[in-house]
């Protein structure tokens, strides 16, 4: 198997995480794409380097939410898009209760800081605040720290909705 269809198969296999972090760094499902192909990009370019001293999520991650960073730094700089998503898309529906409780958890998520948003996303991923300190830099303590203060935002953020 060559270098690219490794790739290809680490990507398919993965895309869960390249997804769950481009649903909450965007507005539109435009800027998902647009931010999606950025990062597969970069893991593109990222791919040689890669020694496998970190699980290929965690490499994934850290590539994933570097990109996203960034991304949302170019976006704020650019100015605020008006979503018609949700206008002109009927997405299909298996448990309505369940995909409501998500629709509010990620519209909350999506108000926290950047950093907070990747360390959420961590979490809810099953992700142990060492791993979440290797993706993103901080120390455990802090990520500690900052998960109780999310917690507290993302519970009063949703018992007010």
């Amino acid at each position: 198997m060559n270098k690219e269809e490794t790739f290809i198969r680490l990507i398919k296999k993965n895309e869960g995480i390249i997804y769950k972090i481009t649903k909450v760094y965007t507005h539109t499902s435009n800027d998902q794409k647009d931010l999606y192909q950025e990062i597969v990009y970069q893991l593109w370019k990222g791919f040689d380097s890669f020694r496998g001293d970190a699980k290929v999520s965690t490499w994934m991650y850290s590539i994933a939410l570097n990109t996203a960073l960034l991304y949302s730094k170019k976006e704020k700089r650019r100015g605020y898009n008006i979503s018609l998503d949700n206008v002109f898309l009927k997405e299909e529906n298996y448990d309505p209760v369940l995909e409501e409780r998500l629709k509010i958890v990620y519209s909350q998520i999506k108000n926290l800081g950047d950093i907070d948003k990747g360390i959420i996303i961590l979490f809810l991923e099953g992700k142990k605040y060492e791993e979440i300190s290797k993706i993103t830099g901080l120390t455990v303590s802090n990520v500690g720290t900052r998960m109780g203060r999310i917690k507290e935002k993302l519970k009063t953020y949703i018992i007010k909705k």
